[in-house]
C-alpha cells in the first residue's frame, strides 16, 4: 500500500506516515498487541487490537500477539486460549505470530546482568514494605536503600543465586540504579525482577525469579523489532523508564506513542473488577453476556464487524473520555439490520382465538420477508390458523385513545396476515386475562384492506398449533447507574450493580421456522429486538437478546 492510498485519520497515523515518508523504519511498519494472561479480553481491549494490528494491516506492515506472562501466580492456560480465539474471531489472522514474554527470559536475564556490571542494577534486600517507604512521595523525594552501594561482584552473585532459587519469595529483588530524587516515581529505582517460587504456566519450575512489566516489555519490543509501541495513557509516565532501560543497554529502540483507553458507560473495564464479579458469582462466568469481555459480547450475538465498526467510529485520542454504551449497541444494530434474518416470536404470550376461521384444522401459509434489508435472502412462509399467541402487552381491556394496540371492539393489523377485531375477553377466577376473542376479515389476507381502510396498529403473532417453544434471556446494562465508580461514602462499586440485568422467560413461543436455529445464529424477533441463539441451546432452543430496537413500538412495514 502506498503512502497515497491511505489517508489519516488520527495522529498515530499521522506519525506513522511522517515515519513512512522520511524512512525512520526503513519502510516498516510492526506493530504489538501485549496482554497479560491473567483475565479475558474486555470491549478496552478491542479497541487497542483493531488500532494495532488494524494500522498494521493498513499500511502492509505486521502485527504480533505477545502475551506479557511475567507472573505466573495469576496467569493460566484458559486465559492464553482465550485470548487468542477471542483475537482471531475479531478477525485478525495470527498465523505465526504468537510470542510470549518467557521466550525471552534467558535474554532478559543476560540483559539484566549487563546493568550490574555497568553499575546501573543492583540486588536489594529491602522487604517490599520497607521499599515502598523509601521510595517517597510525590512532594518528598526517596531515599536510596542502604544495599544500593553494593559491588558489582556481590551484586552478580546474588542474582545468579536468586535465579538458582537459594532465598525464599520476597528476600531479594534486583532493581535499576537510576534516581531516587527523581520527580517521577517511576525512575525511582524500580524493581526489575521479584523472586517467585511458582510454576509457569509455559516454562515450568525453570525459573523462580520473575521479570517486572516495565523492564520485560520494552525488551519485549525491542527483541521483536517493533518499530511503533503503541500503548494508553497510564503508561506515559512510564516512557522515560522505558527509554532508559534501552538506552542504557544499546539496543533496538522502537518508539512507545500513548493514546487514550476506551471508558464505556453502565459497565467496568478493570480486569480485576471484573474477575471480582466473576469469583463472587455477581455473573454466571467470563462469558456472561452482561459482560464487557468479547467472549460475553459474542455470546450476546454481537458479530466482530459491529465491534471493529465501534472501534473505528470513537477513534483514537490523547485524552481520556468516556462513551455512552449506546454507541456501541447502535454499531451492532446498524449490522445486524442488514445481516440478520427477521422472525416472529411471542414473549410473553396471550392466547386469541379467531371465532370465524373456516375451521380448527385450516391452515393458511402466508408469504414473510426474511430481511427487508436484503432482497436477496428472499421469503419464508408462515402458519397462520385458528389460534394464535399475541405479546401480552399488545392488548389492554380499557385501553386509552391513543393505544395502537387490541382493544375490545378495534381493529389491528397482524404481519403479513389479516385485520382482527377483538370482540370478547376471557379470564380466569382470579380476573386475570387467559384469552382473546376475536375475529378475522378474510379479505384482508397479506395486510391490506380492498377497501382503502386504515389501521394503526401493527401486531406480530405465532400459530399455537406450529408454535416452537423456547427461553429467552432477556438483558439489560450489568450496572444501573452510567458510572459505576459514581457511589455514596460508605458504599461499594458493587452497589451499583442492576438487580433486572437478566430476565429469563420461560413460556415463549416462536414461528416454527426458528426449530432449525443453531447455535450463535442471530435473528431479529419483529418488534421485539436481536436476538441470538445461546450455545446452552439444545433440544429446547435458548436464546440471548443481543440489544432491543432503537424504538420498541417503531413502526414497520405493511409487509
Amino acid at each position: 500500500m502506498t503512502e497515497s492510498d491511505v489517508k489519516p485519520t488520527n495522529f498515530i497515523q499521522e506519525i506513522v506516515e511522517d515515519d513512512l515518508r522520511t524512512g525512520k523504519w526503513e519502510g516498516r511498519v510492526h506493530t504489538r498487541f501485549p496482554p497479560e494472561p491473567n483475565g479475558y479480553l474486555h470491549i478496552g481491549h478491542a479497541k487497542s487490537i483493531c488500532l494495532n494490528f488494524g494500522l498494521a494491516e493498513q499500511y502492509g506492515g505486521e502485527y504480533n500477539l505477545r502475551f506479557d506472562d511475567t507472573n505466573p501466580i495469576k496467569e493460566e492456560q484458559e486465559y492464553i486460549d482465550a485470548i487468542a480465539e477471542d483475537i482471531q474471531w475479531l478477525g485478525f489472522d495470527l498465523k505465526d505470530r504468537i510470542f510470549f514474554a518467557s521466550d525471552y527470559f534467558e535474554q532478559k536475564y543476560e540483559y539484566a546482568v549487563q546493568l550490574i556490571k555497568k553499575g546501573k542494577a543492583y540486588v536489594d534486600g529491602l522487604s517490599p514494605e520497607e521499599i515502598r517507604e523509601y521510595r517517597g512521595t510525590l512532594t518528598k523525594p526517596g531515599r536510596e536503600s542502604p544495599h544500593r552501594a553494593r559491588s558489582v561482584e556481590e551484586n552478580l552473585n546474588l542474582f545468579e543465586r536468586m535465579r538458582k532459587g537459594e532465598f525464599p519469595d520476597g528476600s531479594h529483588v534486583l532493581r535499576a540504579k537510576i534516581d531516587m530524587a527523581s520527580p517521577n516515581l517511576n525512575l525511582r529505582d524500580p524493581v526489575m525482577y521479584r523472586i517467585l517460587h511458582a510454576s509457569h504456566p509455559r516454562t515450568g519450575d525453570a525459573w523462580c525469579i520473575y521479570p517486572m512489566y516495565d523492564w520485560s516489555h520494552g525488551l519485549g519490543d525491542s527483541i521483536e523489532r517493533i518499530t511503533h509501541s503503541i500503548c494508553t495513557l497510564e503508561f506515559e509516565n512510564h516512557l522515560p523508564l522505558y527509554d532508559w532501560f534501552l538506552d542504557e543497554l544499546g539496543v533496538y529502540h522502537p518508539q512507545q506513542i500513548e493514546f487514550a483507553r476506551l471508558g464505556l458507560t453502565h459497565t467496568v473495564m478493570s480486569k480485576r473488577r471484573l474477575l471480582e464479579l466473576v469469583k463472587e458469582h455477581h455473573v454466571k462466568g467470563w462469558d456472561d453476556p452482561r459482560m464487557p469481555t468479547l467472549s460475553g459480547l459474542r455470546r450476546r450475538g454481537y458479530t466482530p464487524e459491529s465491534i471493529r465498526s465501534f472501534c473505528a467510529d470513537i477513534g483514537v485520542a490523547k485524552f481520556n473520555s468516556t462513551i455512552e454504551i449506546v454507541r456501541l449497541e447502535n454499531a451492532v444494530r446498524e449490522d445486524l439490520n442488514k445481516r440478520a434474518l427477521r422472525r416472529m416470536a411471542v414473549l410473553r404470550p396471550l392466547k386469541v382465538v379467531i371465532e370465524n376461521w373456516p375451521t380448527d384444522t385450516d391452515v393458511d401459509w402466508l408469504d414473510a420477508v426474511n430481511n427487508p434489508e436484503d432482497p436477496s435472502a428472499g421469503t419464508r412462509k408462515v402458519p397462520f390458523s385458528r389460534v394464535l399467541y399475541i405479546e401480552r402487552d399488545d392488548f389492554l381491556e380499557d385501553a386509552p385513545r391513543k393505544f395502537f394496540r387490541l382493544a375490545p371492539g378495534r381493529e389491528v393489523r397482524l404481519r403479513y396476515a389479516y385485520f382482527i377485531t377483538c370482540t370478547d375477553v376471557v379470564k380466569d377466577e382470579n380476573g386475570e386475562i387467559v384469552e382473546l376473542r376475536c375475529t378475522y376479515d378474510p379479505d384482508t389476507r397479506g395486510g391490506d384492506a380492498p377497501d382503502g381502510r386504515k389501521v394503526k396498529g401493527t401486531l406480530h403473532w405465532v400459530s399455537a398449533e406450529h408454535a416452537v417453544d423456547a427461553e429467552v434471556r432477556v438483558y439489560d446494562h450489568l450496572f444501573a447507574k452510567p458510572d459505576p465508580n459514581d457511589v455514596e461514602d460508605g458504599r461499594d462499586w458493587k452497589d451499583t450493580l442492576n438487580p433486572n440485568s437478566l430476565e429469563v422467560l420461560t413460556d415463549c413461543k416462536l414461528e416454527p421456522d426458528l426449530k432449525q436455529a443453531n447455535p450463535g445464529d442471530r435473528f431479529q424477533f419483529e418488534r421485539r429486538g436481536y436476538f441470538c441463539v445461546d450455545p446452552d441451546s439444545g433440544s429446547e432452543l435458548v436464546f440471548n437478546r443481543t440489544v432491543s430496537l432503537k424504538d420498541t413500538w417503531a413502526k414497520i412495514a405493511k409487509k
